[in-house]
């Protein structure tokens, strides 16, 4: 579930970002107090994530607005599944249209992408986690679509985990005490985690006591001796260049996790529609 307090901040950031003062079209060619039905229906097949947000677009123009689901978030849409039925002020679902639709079209576009990989490792015993690497403000949202589509999250932010990159190793003094520095200072319940492009180095990590290693841009044949030279002292991650075209055989080299940025920084949004039905002065049009 999204926190009430991340999709509220949400909100309210993008209304204020399309409607500032005013929806300008809107005001001048609906009547106050008119009142309507629309319909949100997906164009094109895919996983459908973003509903909880979306609702809360038109409750935030109109508290009395009624927001019926008819597919839960995580399900699979085919086109011309109805989404949603939308019943209210005619001037907020008007006005609320196209940031519902932008956050829908957004996230079910990250569900989408990360279940048709989630499929692809089906079996093999990996699973597909997300990354940092999100837009800007929309992390918690990102990641909570990752999850729609059946996917994990990797560490939410600097904040909750611990990965030791290439870049602090040179200037915290190597991989050795790089890990002592961090179990040092990080609590008990936090894991740590070595990015390593080597054998060498995985071998310096799981010596140094790591957790997790990420295997930065292995090729599959070194990632398979990875998983011999571990035997499980630590968790594996592959990472780096990982496509739906190869991500299959990244799974059966062995490794425990696949992080793969793109599902969250370099998704297509999916074709997601709203049709208003006529707009009374008064009544709901059902």
């Amino acid at each position: 579930m999204l926190p009430v307090w991340i999709i509220e901040e949400a909100v309210l950031r993008a209304l204020a970002e399309d409607v500032g003062g005013g929806d300008l079209t809107t005001d001048a060619l609906v009547d106050r107090g008119a009142t309507a039905v629309a319909l949100i229906h997906s164009k094109e097949a895919g996983v459908l994530a973003g509903l909880p947000v979306a609702e809360r677009v038109f409750q935030i123009l109109d508290s009395k607005v009624a927001f019926e689901e008819l597919l839960p978030d995580g399900g699979e849409l085919r086109p011309g599944s109805v989404i949603a039925r939308v019943r209210g002020d005619g001037r907020a679902l008007l006005t609320g249209e196209r940031t519902a639709l932008n956050i829908l079209r957004h996230l079910s576009g990250i569900a989408t992408a990360t279940r048709r990989l989630v499929d692809l490792i089906a079996g093999t015993g990996a699973c597909l986690v997300d990354t940092r690497k999100t837009t800007p403000g929309l992390r918690v949202l990102e990641k909570y679509a990752v999850r729609a589509g059946g996917g994990h999250n990797h560490r939410t932010g600097l904040f909750d985990g611990i990965l030791i990159k290439d870049n602090h190793l040179k200037l915290a003094g190597g991989i050795a005490a790089a890990v002592h520095r961090a179990r040092e200072a990080a609590p008990h319940t936090v894991r740590v985690e070595v990015e390593v492009e080597s054998l060498a180095q995985l071998q310096e990590a799981l010596d140094a006591g790591a957790d997790l290693v990420l295997l930065d841009n292995m090729p599959t044949g070194l990632m398979r001796e990875a998983v011999q030279l571990a035997s499980g002292r630590a968790l594996l991650e592959a990472s780096g260049n990982i496509t739906a075209a190869n991500i299959r055989a990244v799974a059966e080299t062995g490794v425990d996790l696949i992080s793969v940025g793109a599902i969250t920084h370099s998704v297509r949004a999916l074709d997601i529609s709203m049709d208003v039905g006529e707009i009374k002065q008064g009544i709901i049009n059902r």
